[in-house]
């Protein structure tokens, strides 16, 4: 039960009444929407001492608050954006990802206690899942760049390391002023740090705000000498922090991050973390004496003490949940907001492109070989290719693994999309982005990252997901050791490319049957193919197969079969996911690390170095490697939404114009069938 609500005698919690003074409570729908999930309904006009009044932390509006307290006797309750917040700034427009909700006073004010000191301060954090979680989201924080702002750039410029690091901060800042620093006080922080680190480099960070021009800082070009500089450049403070050989702030939350980079900052003002035995402190705050760790501090301070909100469930959640949520949108701005020049991209995926894409700047469409070689010369946006039509070492874009509910051809838009810089996941005669994932997780898959894609192959499992997650009725099959024989769409790049040595459904049945004399043989037609929309068919299966399943639903299909025989066909992967044995007879990027058995043509390359598990495989596969898309919410999200969404079936309907275009694939292609026979 949260202690801010009432409980009435029928023994249900109501909302406290939440009296608010300024105007940003109202014109901001998500802050609205936080508070009323948390327990609050906001209310204009004059509180009974039973009431609450809120105020936004210690804002220039916030003594309007105040004076009503005084005048009422309703306790105040201050409300401030959580740690980690947007993308931008919140002067950019962007809502929150949560909220800090203080009943005693507001964290960043040392000269009086707070919620969330005397939960640092009592709290006894010793619940080794509690720390673990703290140690896994710090390590995610860490290892994907999120910070309070999180839209900064990896590939920035960034000062030669071995530098002291100066933090700067916006002037009037609340934190600041509560702090009871000005400029000269950031004077004093910067001399400082000259006589603690005398012949010392000192970079100097600006504000994100400053630095794109909403509200000054403290220091200006004034301060810059040979052995100091302003950087204002768009690097993650995570990489700065990397840098840094000591670092020195007022208030700054890049303190906080400071601490969980490993350092100990030297700090000038109150903020919350000071006061724990992680700071070196010019200004002590007296009240707190005890020592914590890097994971308790976070524990109380990310965990325990805000309130997150999930955009797409509308929900209030963990930390995780929105950990999960920024990196995804995070990964889409970094990829994305150059801006983009696509080629080969037929008419009906262009607005699914755009929508995956060009959130930031619309993608540029263009086929004509000058037109895009000129557009490339004059801006600094990408080229993306559609994979199959790719040559040369340009960005190439195909569908990911958890796709649609419903068929490519049948111009289902996607889900997921991979943008490979490196080849394409298909094409094992080149390496690929994929394949670097793979090996990469093969070594430094930490406890959380193992404890989440467990989690995300349990879900799929149960969810009965597939690729395209078409449903279908199972037929009693016969008893015995069974083996499931996917068909696969004969002209497709992954066999072209990835198996050399067979290349028909048919010679798949055969090699099939010849290795298996004795097992059950379950014959599955490619949707595409039973669709009438590729190529692929096999006129007499039964020969072979003792069972022709091309209605079942492939889901719940692999938990009834014993091993899967594949040339290239990603239901080996899906097969791997749900326990069953799997033979390859081509080289998919799923063959050659150890967990399939391999009798096609596997690239060398992927026969050295380290084994990845299963769980290693899945997680560059299902996470690492595709992009997903929310098409309810319209942002770019992690693969547990759209795990829910296939499973909820919470999914727009294709509209008149793509059934209209897939009858007319279906007919060229059935033509095309038919004068081939």
């Amino acid at each position: 039960m949260l202690p801010f609500r009432d409980e009435t005698d029928a023994g249900e919690t109501t909302p406290r009444r939440l009296f608010v003074y300024n105007g940003g409570f109202l014109t901001q729908p998500r802050v609205r929407r936080i508070l009323k999930l948390s327990g609050y309904q906001l209310r204009l006009g004059r509180p009974t001492p039973q009431d609450l009044i809120g105020v936004w932390g210690q804002s220039p509006y916030a003594h309007r608050g105040e004076a009503m307290a005084k005048r009422t006797g309703a306790p105040i309750v201050r409300i401030e954006d959580a740690f980690l917040r947007s993308l931008h700034p919140g002067r950019s427009g962007e809502p929150p990802m949560g909220l800090v909700i203080d009943h005693t006073g507001v964290h960043f004010d040392g000269r009086v206690p707070s919620d969330l000191e005397t939960l640092l301060k009592t709290d006894p954090f010793d619940d080794t899942a509690l720390l673990d979680r703290a140690r896994g989201a710090i390590a995610r924080m860490q290892e994907t760049h999120l910070s309070k702002y999180s839209a900064t750039r990896l590939d920035a410029p960034l000062p030669a390391p071995g530098y002291v690091l100066i933090i700067d901060q916006t002037r009037n800042d609340a934190s600041v002023i509560a702090s009871g620093a000005d400029r000269n006080r950031f004077l004093e922080m910067l001399f400082v740090a000259q006589e603690e680190h005398p012949g010392a480099r000192f970079v100097i960070k600006t504000h994100p705000e400053t630095a794109q021009g909403h509200r000054s800082g403290h220091y200006t070009t004034a301060e810059q000498t040979d052995r100091i500089t302003l950087y204002d450049g768009p690097a993650s403070p995570w990489a700065l922090l990397e840098g840094a050989v000591a670092v020195y702030t007022v208030s700054s939350q890049m303190g906080f991050e400071a601490i969980l980079a490993g350092h100990r900052p030297r700090v000038f003002g109150q903020p919350f973390y000071a006061g724990w035995n992680l700071t070196d402190d010019e200004n002590p705050v007296y009240r707190r004496q005890r020592s914590l760790t890097r994971a308790q501090l976070f524990a109380g301070s990310m965990i325990l003490y805000p309130r997150w909100y999930d955009p797409y469930s509308d929900q209030l959640c963990e930390l995780e949940n929105v950990v999960n949520a920024l990196d995804a949108q995070t990964r889409a701005w970094r990829e994305d907001h150059r801006g983009w020049i696509a080629t080969g991209m037929r008419l009906w995926k262009r607005k699914p492109l755009q929508q995956f894409f060009g959130q930031t700047r619309k993608v540029i469409y263009e086929d004509r070989p000058a037109k895009v070689e000129k557009l490339l010369q004059n801006s600094e946006r990408r080229h993306m290719v559609w994979a199959g039509k790719a040559t040369g070492s340009k960005v190439r874009v195909e569908d990911g693994f958890l796709r649609s509910r419903g068929l490519g051809a049948e111009l289902i838009p996607p889900l997921s999309l991979v943008v490979d810089p490196i080849g394409i996941y298909y094409d094992p005669t080149h390496a690929s982005r994929l394949e670097q994932l793979i090996r990469q997780r093969s070594t430094d898959l930490r406890p959380d990252q193992i404890r989440r894609i467990n989690q995300v192959k349990a879900q799929i499992s149960a969810s009965n997901l597939t690729k395209y997650n078409l449903s279908g009725v199972i037929p009693k099959l016969p008893a015995g050791r069974t083996i499931l024989v996917p068909g696969q769409v004969e002209d497709d790049a992954s066999i072209l490319k990835g198996s050399p040595d067979i290349q028909s459904n048919l010679e798949l049945l055969k090699r099939t049957r010849a290795a298996n004399p004795d097992a059950i043989l379950l014959w599955k037609p490619h949707p595409d193919v039973v669709a009438g929309l590729r190529s692929g068919h096999v006129d007499a299966p039964l020969d072979f197969a003792d069972l022709t399943v091309d209605q079942a639903d492939m889901a719940q299909l692999l938990t009834q079969v014993d091993e899967v025989w594949t040339m290239t066909s990603l239901t080996g992967f899906e097969a791997l996911l749900r326990g069953c044995s799997v033979t390859v007879l081509g080289a998919p990027f799923y063959a050659g690390w150890g967990l399939t058995r391999d009798l096609g043509p596997v690239p060398a390359r992927r026969l050295q170095g380290p084994r990845p598990t299963l769980e290693a495989l899945a997680h560059a596969t299902l996470i690492d490697y595709p992009r997903y898309f929310d098409p309810l919410t319209g942002l770019a999200c992690p693969i547990e939404v759209v795990i829910e969404r296939l499973r909820s079936g919470r999914l727009p309907r294709p509209g008149p114009f793509n059934r209209s275009l897939a009858k007319l694939q279906g007919l060229f292609a059935s033509q095309a069938h038919l004068w081939r026979r």
